[in-house]
């Protein structure tokens, strides 16, 4: 008997997902590849020469310069997030790619599963296309900013794994609307991103460790694009494996749940 707990048995199967998924996604590629190209134009030209402009150096750091990893991890966060919920639910229940899929051999963990690689597969083309406008810019540290391309994966895990909990026990599309401007919105705000967390009460920044994924991936994407290394970074790694470990289990025994009828 299955429970949420319950250790999923995935097979390498779960990798014909993820390639479906991939071939879908290059036969529009031109306005899959588009989105996240101009976000980074906008995100230096709005906040970091905009506001940039009126805001003081943080800890030595050009403003600019700050807010560049954080970029790179609410795109992490975003991608993984949209494609596990909208996508997912999309697949799932309008156009019952779950549905033919569960009638081959592929099993639904190996679905789910495949669906979740997918997701931290996007999170990666979003950093990889990301990082050549940064670098361009001279925001970011090249080499050791290509670091943030195994941590998109590892955080485009984590989101993707959170994200399918909500498709999950979602009753329709529409509901899916309350996450994105509950949990997702004010993360992109309040997770050490355009401001350090240590301007917020001190609760308020036990709260942002504890319960925001997006505070570890910043800071983690932080060390690595300045670069600004501490061992710090080992205690945000385990953070963010522990809960992905978590969520992805969740994810994937609340999904088999729900699509056993």
């Amino acid at each position: 008997m299955y429970h949420i707990w319950s250790m999923p048995r995935i097979t390498r199967r779960a990798w014909k997902v993820w390639h479906r998924n991939l071939v879908v996604f290059f036969r529009t590629w031109q306005v899959n590849f588009f989105p996240p190209l101009i976000e980074a134009f906008l995100y230096l030209f709005a906040i970091g020469m905009g506001i940039g402009t009126y805001v003081k150096d943080i800890d030595g750091t050009p403003y600019i310069n700050f807010i560049a990893p954080a970029i790179l991890a609410i795109s992490v966060m975003n991608s993984a997030f949209f494609e596990c919920t909208y996508g997912s639910y999309v697949r799932m229940y309008y156009q019952k790619s779950f549905d033919a899929m569960i009638a081959t051999p592929l099993s639904i963990e190996d679905v789910i599963a495949g669906e979740l690689l997918w997701g931290a597969t996007r999170s990666v083309m979003y950093v990889i296309i990301m990082l050549p406008v940064l670098a361009a810019f001279g925001v970011i540290s090249i080499p050791a900013s290509l670091l943030a391309i195994p941590l998109a994966f590892l955080g485009g895990l984590m989101f993707a794994g959170i994200a399918m909990c909500f498709t999950a026990i979602t009753p329709s599309i529409d509901t899916l609307n309350y996450p994105s401007f509950l949990l997702i919105t004010p993360m992109a705000l309040f997770s050490g991103t355009f401001f350090p967390i240590t301007l917020l009460p001190v609760l308020f920044q036990y709260f942002a460790l504890a319960l925001l994924p997006l505070t570890h991936l910043v800071a983690i994407m932080r060390m690595l694009t300045l670069p600004a290394f501490s061992w710090t970074i080992l205690l945000h790694l385990a953070w963010i494996v522990i809960v992905t470990s978590v969520f992805c289990v969740v994810a994937i025994n609340l999904m088999r749940k729900r699509l056993i009828v």
